[in-house]
C-alpha cells in the first residue's frame, strides 16, 4: 500500500469518526448543550481541515475555497478554548466579546486578499508554487503558531483556576472532570506540537516528510476522538460546572486587605470554628455527595465568603479536603466495626458520601496512607 492510498484511508476513517462524534454531541439529550455544540463545532472544523487529501483528488488546483478551508485552522483553538470555558462554568453564555476570537481568522484572510483571493488562477498557482517566498504565507505560518501557544497557555491557566475554585467550594467527586480536561488539553498540546513539527518540513526542501507526519497526525486525531467518545459514553455525568461568580480565597483576602485593615478576633474565630465542627459532627452533611460550601453556610448561618476564608485560609484546607476528612473518618469507623465486616468497600464509599471508587481510594490513602482494603486487613 503506497503513501497516497494510506493517507486517503486514514483520512476517510478520521472524517467518519469525527463527524459521527459531532452528530452524537449535537443530538444527545443533555443539560450541557452549549458545551456539546462547541466541541462538535471543534470536531467539524478539524474534520474540514483534515479533508485536504480527499479534496485534492477532486482538484489539485489552488482555489479560494481551498484557501478558506486552510484558514479555518485559525478557528480550531479559539473554539476549543470556549468549549473549556463552557465546561468549567455553569453560567456560561455567549457574549459579544467572544466575537474577538474570530479576529485571527479574519486577519489572515484579509492579509491573503490582495495576492490570492482577488487574483486569477495562474497567479494563485504561482503564489502556491513560490510559497516559501510569499510574505503572506510566512506571516500566516508564524501567526498560527503564536495563536496556538497563547490559547493553550490560556486554557491551562483557566483549568488551574477552575480546579482551585472547585476545591474551595465543592465537595463532590466531579474534580475528575478537571483532571480529565487537563489530560485532554495535554494530549491536544502534543498534537499541535506535532503539527508545528510538520509545518517546519512543509516550508523546507524536505516537504515530503510533512506528508508522512500528516498520516501520523490523522491517526493521533482518531485516537483523541475515540478517547473522547469513550469518556462521553461511559461518564455521561462527567462534566458538572461551577459558578463563574465565585472568587478564590486569595482574591477575597486581597480585596479585604485593600478595603480595610485586617482585624483578627481570636475569640470570634474559635466560636465560628466550633460551630462549624459541631454542625459537621452532629448533622453529618458530608453524607451528601453533592455538598457545597453554600449548603453549609446556609445551615450554620455564616456568610459563604466568611466560611470559605475560615476553611480554606485559617484551617489551611480546601473545602473539598475538609469534607472528605469527615467522610474518611466515618468510613474508618465502619471498617473498624466488626459487625459490619461483610459490608463491601463499594457500599461503604456510597454510605459516607462518595460516588466514585477512584476518588474514595485516593482520599482514603491520602488520609491514612493505606487503601481501604489494606486498612481493613490491618485491623
Amino acid at each position: 500500500m503506497d503513501k497516497i492510498n494510506l493517507l486517503i484511508i486514514v483520512t476517510v476513517i478520521s472524517l467518519f469518526i469525527s463527524l459521527f462524534l459531532a452528530l452524537f454531541l449535537l443530538t444527545v439529550k443533555t443539560k450541557h448543550k452549549t458545551s456539546n455544540a462547541l466541541f462538535a463545532l471543534y470536531l467539524i472544523i478539524t474534520a474540514i481541515d483534515a479533508s485536504e487529501p480527499l479534496l485534492s483528488l477532486l482538484s489539485d488546483r489552488p482555489s479560494n475555497l481551498g484557501m478558506l478551508r486552510n484558514t479555518l485552522a485559525f478557528l480550531q483553538i479559539p473554539v476549543f478554548y470556549l468549549y473549556v470555558v463552557s465546561v468549567c462554568y455553569s453560567d456560561f453564555k455567549f457574549k459579544p466579546k467572544y466575537i474577538l476570537h474570530l479576529l485571527p481568522f479574519l486577519i489572515v484572510n484579509v492579509v491573503l486578499l490582495p495576492h490570492f483571493y482577488t487574483v486569477d488562477a495562474a497567479s494563485k498557482i504561482s503564489f502556491i508554487m513560490n510559497r516559501q517566498n510569499m510574505i503572506e504565507l510566512q506571516f500566516t505560518h508564524v501567526f498560527f503558531h503564536i495563536q496556538i501557544v497563547v490559547y493553550l497557555i490560556a486554557v491551562f491557566m483557566l483549568l488551574r483556576k477552575a480546579k482551585k475554585l472547585y476545591l474551595e467550594n465543592y465537595a463532590g467527586t466531579n474534580i475528575n472532570s478537571y483532571n480529565w480536561l487537563f489530560q485532554f488539553t495535554v494530549v491536544l498540546t502534543i498534537l499541535y506540537l506535532i503539527v508545528v513539527f510538520k509545518n517546519i518540513f512543509k516550508f523546507s526542501d524536505y516537504s515530503f516528510i510533512s506528508e508522512y507526519i500528516k498520516i501520523g497526525i490523522l491517526v493521533f486525531q482518531l485516537f483523541i476522538c475515540c478517547w473522547y467518545l469513550f469518556k462521553a459514553l461511559n461518564n455521561p455525568g462527567l462534566f458538572r460546572n461551577i459558578d463563574s461568580k465565585l472568587k478564590l480565597v486569595s482574591d477575597i483576602n486581597l480585596e479585604e486587605k485593600n478595603n480595610k485593615p485586617e482585624t483578627t478576633n481570636e475569640k470570634e474565630y474559635n466560636e465560628e470554628l466550633l460551630k462549624l465542627k459541631k454542625y459537621m459532627a452532629e448533622e453529618k452533611p458530608f453524607l451528601n455527595p453533592s455538598l457545597t460550601i453554600q449548603n453549609v453556610s446556609e445551615n450554620i448561618g455564616m456568610p459563604t465568603r466568611a466560611l470559605s476564608v475560615l476553611i480554606n485560609h485559617h484551617l489551611g484546607q480546601h473545602f473539598y479536603d475538609f469534607v472528605n476528612t469527615y467522610r474518611i473518618e466515618n468510613a474508618m469507623d465502619i471498617l473498624k466495626d466488626a459487625s459490619k465486616s461483610k459490608v463491601t468497600i463499594l457500599e461503604i464509599l456510597y454510605e459516607v458520601g462518595f460516588n466514585s471508587k477512584s476518588s474514595f481510594n485516593t482520599a482514603f490513602k491520602k488520609h491514612t496512607g493505606n487503601t481501604p482494603t489494606a486498612y481493613r486487613k490491618s485491623l
